[in-house]
């Protein structure tokens, strides 16, 4: 199958408007996706407290929630069991009380003995205080009491005042007080004198615990408090209301759990998921605009993470809300595993939280599902890398499930309703969903290397194994080109990781860049045998250089042929970029005497393109480098640092390496790792002397 091509007449347009674009797409299926959940209601009634349901309406699955009407209620029934709190009795209000009723005592006493008034004068003032009630008979008996008798009620009316007023007296006691001083009146005194001091005490009777308002508030939220929130449960087909009920509170917080009530906030709800939006892409627009990373420039690589990204997040807003278990089994993390394949690291770390943060946005469980897979895929992907191996992805398959499965027992633990068996069964969900996330990541990163052409470490390292048919192909018929591909190979790989580039792409691109000599390997000079003629003596320099170039069209050919990646072609188009043959072009000089005037350079120049990448880059000045050691075999480290020289200078000056993003920097490194490479292989040798046969004693064998 050949790679996915984007059409020509979207190449014409301006790559910043296409990526413009895409984003754009990619922020409008974000934004479809957050209203999906509201969408997918199963049904939506609407019903109001007091309304009568027009239809039964079932649990469309299994659910438990803390009810908050419920919970309320109990708290309520817990308040009005609080009795209100009264401060104890006052000293000050009983001796006020005393002291009114000693003042009032003493009143009485002068209208007893104010002789120059009448008695029925008397009698009508004493009826007449407003302070004590007194009928007439009890004011004119008073005024006919010995004064002995007198100042023994007085006395017992002071003593039983005392006495009540020692008790806490609430407002509403006040009578029941009252009452109680009858029982406390000494048995010696006449009914009528007890009938006086219990009119003189009960006058003066007054509450002295007054209601604590804060005291009570307190006990309140104490008991508020101390009520445990109420858990509902409804199975899946369970009967939520009856056609024909009555919608309650609690009914209809019930249709609300299950977002089965029209919400009337839907445009608030839009407005809201708008700017939620414009905050995640404004976010991603300014960080990739400073990291400039490099895939995020390529068309065809921005299109597949656009489409991977809004499928997956589609597909998970569809999946999971309203589920209990099926959030911690969708494989959510296989995004992220499937971008730190394809492109790097982190592409999948950035983007792998933007998808939590949009998966999880306007859940219930929002704060317990986009943590889980937001650091659950971070951790996959950073235990994963570039997944060179099987292995890899069964390694972070167990990383996304450990990690996950620890965030489980982070959010569950503390919550007091979570029970053990629930725990592990969303444990078992995680370990599952690692797994799962990476099986996909594998199948997925082969389809997508497959059907656009993208390389994956899996790939290069199939590719680079020694019996794959191109590589013994080339073996068989240029085995000095095999040997000198190695030799470059090694260089090339080792300069790479000098400077951080990839250094397994480097190292496969090396290994295939040259396959088209293996198509005519006589035309070679590592695949000639010594002290045959070079058949480049007999032909023109024009047809040896179109002989010399042909080996990138048949490399292409080659690679073509044996589905090798399309990257690796770029090594093959690449490693000479836009040079020239040098020696045809010194052999047309010679013949022309040194003249260039007359001379087609564009006969002598290979096709092209520059190197485009870091690793092209590095296989060009690899090449060059091993070529010429190889010829000039350098006695010693300054020679061998004079040739890198003037290779990377030689490169530099052609304009080979402007599109590469190398380095001043990246040029150092690279030419040191070149130069030690170059140094350990061509190093110095020793002579070993012949040795004759006389020259050392032979063992004799003894005959048995």
């Amino acid at each position: 199958m050949p790679p996915f091509q984007i059409p020509e007449r979207l190449k014409t347009l301006n790559r910043r408007t296409l990526r413009g674009i895409i984003l754009a797409m990619v922020a409008l299926g974000a934004y479809i996706s957050l209203l999906i959940p509201t969408v997918l209601r199963p049904t939506d009634f609407n019903l109001t407290v007091g309304e009568v349901a027009a239809q039964d309406i079932l649990a469309p699955f299994p659910k438990e929630y803390t009810s908050d009407v419920l919970t309320e209620k109990a708290k309520k029934e817990a308040e009005s069991r609080v009795s209100p709190v009264y401060l104890p009795a006052d000293p000050a209000k009983s001796r006020l009380q005393l002291e009114k009723l000693r003042n009032m005592l003493v009143y009485i006493g002068l209208l007893r003995q104010d002789t120059l008034v009448s008695v029925e004068q008397r009698i009508q003032d004493m009826t007449r205080l407003s302070t004590v009630s007194l009928t007439d008979t009890q004011a004119r008996y008073l005024l006919e009491l010995p004064e002995s008798n007198w100042a023994n009620v007085q006395e017992e009316s002071v003593s039983v005042l005392m006495q009540i007023m020692r008790t806490p007296i609430r407002e509403d006691q006040t009578e029941v007080a009252k009452k109680a001083i009858s029982g406390l009146v000494d048995f010696s005194y006449s009914p009528e004198e007890s009938d006086l001091i219990i009119s003189l005490a009960a006058s003066f009777v007054a509450p002295n615990s007054i209601f604590s308002q804060e005291q009570t508030e307190i006990m309140l939220q104490k008991a508020r408090e101390a009520v445990q929130p109420v858990q509902k449960k409804f199975a899946s087909g369970q009967i939520i209301v009856l056609r024909g009920q009555i919608i309650t509170e609690e009914i209809l917080e019930a249709l609300q759990t299950y977002n089965l009530i029209r919400n009337d906030k839907t445009g608030q709800e839009l407005i809201a998921s708008a700017a939620y939006i414009a905050v995640l892409v404004g976010f991603i627009t300014v960080y990739f605009n400073r990291r400039k990373i490099s895939p995020l420039y390529d068309i065809r690589s921005l299109a597949l993470i656009a489409i991977t990204f809004i499928g997956f997040l589609l597909l998970a807003r569809i999946a999971i809300p309203d589920r209990a278990v099926i959030p911690y089994l969708f494989p959510l993390p296989a995004f992220a595993l499937t971008m730190a394949v394809l492109f790097n690291l982190e592409i999948s770390l950035v983007l792998a939280l933007i998808i939590a943060l949009l998966t999880g946005y306007g859940l219930q469980n929002s704060l317990d599902i986009t943590p889980f897979y937001s650091i659950s895929a971070m951790v996959g992907a950073l235990v994963l890398g570039k997944g060179r191996r099987v292995a890899d992805f069964f390694w972070a398959g167990l990383g996304v499930g450990i990690a996950g499965a620890a965030l489980i027992l982070a959010f569950r633990l503390p919550d007091q309703l979570t029970d053990w068996i629930g725990i592990l069964t969303l444990i078992a969900a995680s370990l599952i969903n690692g797994l799962a996330s990476s099986s996909l990541a594998l199948i997925l990163q082969f389809i997508f290397s497959q059907v656009l052409g993208l390389t994956t470490s899996l790939q290069l390292l199939d590719i680079s194994r020694p019996d794959h048919p191109l590589m013994q192909f080339i073996l068989r018929n240029a085995p000095g080109t095999y040997q000198h591909s190695l030799q470059v190979a090694n260089i090339a790989e080792q300069a790479a990781e000098a400077i951080g580039a990839d250094p397994i792409l480097t190292r496969v691109g090396a290994i295939y860049h040259d396959a088209g000599k293996a198509s005519n390997p006589q035309f070679f000079i590592e695949n000639q045998i010594p002290g045959k003629p070079n058949p480049h003596n007999e032909l023109d320099p024009e047809k040896s250089a179109e002989i010399i170039i042909a080996h990138v069209h048949d490399g292409v050919a080659l690679s073509k042929k044996y589905r090798l990646p399309r990257r690796i072609l770029d090594f093959v188009l690449e490693h000479h970029g836009t040079m020239i043959t040098r020696y045809q072009y010194a052999r047309a000089l010679t013949a022309l005497g040194g003249k260039d005037a007359s001379i087609d350079m564009e006969k002598y120049r290979y096709p092209g393109p520059k190197p485009g990448s870091k690793e092209t880059a590095l296989l060009m000045l690899a090449d060059g480098c091993e070529a010429r050691a190889r010829a000039e075999m350098p006695k010693n480290e300054a020679e061998l640092r004079v040739i890198v020289k003037k290779v990377i200078d030689h490169c530099q000056k052609e304009g080979q390496l402007g599109n590469t993003n190398l380095t001043f920097r990246d040029l150092t490194a690279a030419s040191e790792s070149i130069i030690n490479t170059l140094r350990n292989t061509y190093h110095p040798r020793i002579v070993y002397p012949e040795i004759r046969s006389g020259d050392y004693p032979v063992r004799e064998q003894k005959e048995k």
